[in-house]
């Protein structure tokens, strides 16, 4: 939109442009070691690693990564949940030079050899509990040492004999002895403790991450940040965040760090901001993120709306076991957050929680609502400072439609990727030219722009569902279920119909201790619906898949049922 109708409505104290610096990532973890040395960096468990240490950690593993030869340009991987570990590793890495590529540690074999084989990583990091796994994945690849930790090194003393003694054979982490070709993280942080950086010249334009995106809805792909890139779009979440107060802020990371939103949202914004992360290396452990935040006073908490709707719906919550008073600010995103989940964390809080947008390819966020103004239910808010978006036609790919009619979401702006490692095609699908002379990110997700700027996503262009050529958005279905008081979760999708090719499905979840009937669920929706966006099928569940950032997955929902049926 040429006259950008959001910047009218910037919350006060949010520029409409930054000056970036022009430094690479690792840039903000130095600062913060500066300015608040003895500033908690992580906390895990009640170990405390401050920002001189971290900072010194980095350095000690960027000098032995060099030494083992890794150069420039080269992609190291991790492979571990959130642990201190990852943060000395992610930044050690770029310190040496050397590209990250994060991958989730819960990913069998076959799912780790496509970013492995893809990006060449011949190094890893890992913890003793993967280390088989990796070791599986060495025998299909090019991947030469593997870099492991123990989970009880983030531990403190007495935690960790206890968790020697007790639970670590049980929890799969012990393990006696490495490969030859191996090493041990904590031997390495030993033997380069004190090093300097290494001396190696990393530019802006150096890429600094590869984040595989896609997997659910195809062959993965290998998305390519810049360090500025990265930069960019850590600023612009942290002055979004107007009123934090600088080195003063707790961050809850709950968020994988394995993924953009917990490694830009998370970690680097509060790098950049000389925040603490208080760690939580599995945040299903409902009782672990209740328990740090009561214990921390945790006052940034990014997160998905399903962790914001399993903790209003904990029975210690209900029973007004915490106090959760503490919590200033909630970016939510990964999927839609439905008014009834926003409304109730903010009264068990007192915090407000802002509904964003992104994706692996800008690296994480491009729109947000505003911290103080309006929060537009329903709507990812308006770009981010420096950020453009447009909607453009369904029909012709090319012209941009007005606001209040439905159209694909492009992004312009100083956050938006390099282009996918090694794929051509789908980069020139993705980052295209228009009439203006830009190039511009095109989504995949389909949404209107009200005029005051304030964007709504209607669903992903690929997830469309036409029951006898109308046109069916599962977003829209999945709200009017949500609605309902008796319903947890929702998921709905297309599956094949023989009179009218596609019929409407919903695969529901109910809160615990509820009944509710597929006609009394019809019922309710034709209340709501169009008849012919009402579903078909309902079939209720325990569970529905995720990702990891807890995005349910409708397609592999459509798969099952296809399976199913056969």
């Amino acid at each position: 939109m040429s006259n950008k109708p959001w910047l009218a409505h910037y919350d006060k104290g949010v520029p409409q442009t930054i000056d970036y610096p022009k430094a690479p990532l690792f840039h903000f973890l130095e600062e913060a070691a500066r300015k608040y040395p003895d500033r908690a960096c992580t906390i895990f468990k009640g170990a405390v690693i401050s920002y001189r240490e971290m900072n010194e950690q980095s350095n000690a593993m960027a000098a032995a990564l060099v030494e083992m030869g890794v150069k420039k340009g080269d992609r190291v991987g991790i492979f571990m949940p959130n642990l201190p570990q990852f943060v000395a590793a992610f930044f050690g890495i770029l310190k040496a030079g050397g590209v990250v590529v994060a991958v989730n540690p819960t990913y069998p074999v076959e799912e780790v050899l496509t970013p492995v084989n893809d990006a060449g990583i011949e190094v890893m990091f890992t913890l003793t509990r993967f280390y088989n796994t990796l070791k599986e994945v060495r025998n299909k690849s090019n991947l030469k040492k593997i870099i492991v930790s123990n989970l009880k090194e983030a531990l403190p003393p007495v935690t960790r004999v206890l968790y020697t003694l007790l639970r670590e054979q049980k929890g799969g982490d012990r393990l006696h002895e490495l490969e030859s070709s191996d090493v041990w993280m904590q031997d390495l942080l030993k033997k380069h403790a004190g090093s300097p950086k290494p001396s190696i010249d990393i530019q802006p334009d150096d890429t600094a991450l590869f984040q595989y995106s896609g997997g659910t809805t195809g062959v993965p792909k290998g998305a390519v940040a810049m360090h500025r890139n990265v930069v960019a779009n850590t600023l612009q979440i942290k002055l979004w965040m107007t009123g934090l107060e600088e080195g003063k802020e707790v961050v809850l990371m709950g968020i994988p760090l394995f993924h953009v939103y917990g490694m830009v949202a998370g970690m680097s914004f509060a790098m950049a901001s000389g925040a603490t992360m208080v760690m939580i290396p599995n945040a299903r452990d409902f009782k672990d993120v209740l328990d740090n935040i009561s214990k921390y006073k945790a006052t940034i908490f990014p997160g998905v709306p399903l962790l914001y709707n399993a903790l209003n719906n904990h029975p210690d919550v209900k029973a007004g076991k915490y106090d959760l008073s503490s919590i200033k600010a909630c970016i939510s995103g990964s999927a839609a957050l439905m008014r009834e989940t926003k409304e109730e964390f903010e009264r068990l809080t007192g915090g407000k929680v802002f509904e964003g947008f992104g994706m692996s390819e800008a690296p994480t966020a491009v729109s947000c609502n505003p911290l103080n103004g309006a929060n537009k239910t329903g709507s990812i808010g308006m770009p981010l400072p420096d950020v453009d978006m447009k909607l453009i036609s369904l029909d012709d790919g090319e012209t941009e439609v007005p606001f209040g009619e439905i159209g694909e979401i492009v992004v312009n702006g100083p956050q938006v990727m390099k282009g996918y490692h090694n794929m051509p095609t789908e980069t020139a699908n993705s980052l295209r030219q228009l009439k203006d002379g830009k190039t511009w990110l095109f989504t995949g997700d389909i949404a209107r722009m009200d005029e005051d700027g304030y964007f709504y996503i209607v669903d992903r262009k690929k997830e469309l569902i036409k029951p006898g050529g109308f046109q069916v958005w599962p977003r829209e279905v999945e709200e009017a279920i949500m609605d309902h008081p008796k319903v947890l979760e929702v998921g709905v999708g297309g599956i094949p119909d023989p009179k009218s090719g596609e019929t409407v499905k919903a695969w529901v979840v109910l809160k615990p201790g509820e009944s509710l009937s597929e006609d009394e669920l019809k019922e309710f929706c034709k209340e709501r619906l169009a008849p012919y966006k009402v579903p078909r099928y309902i079939e209720f569940r325990g569970e529905l898949p995720k990702t990891t950032v807890g995005k349910i997955l409708r397609r592999e929902l459509v798969r099952q049922h296809k399976e199913g049926a056969k």
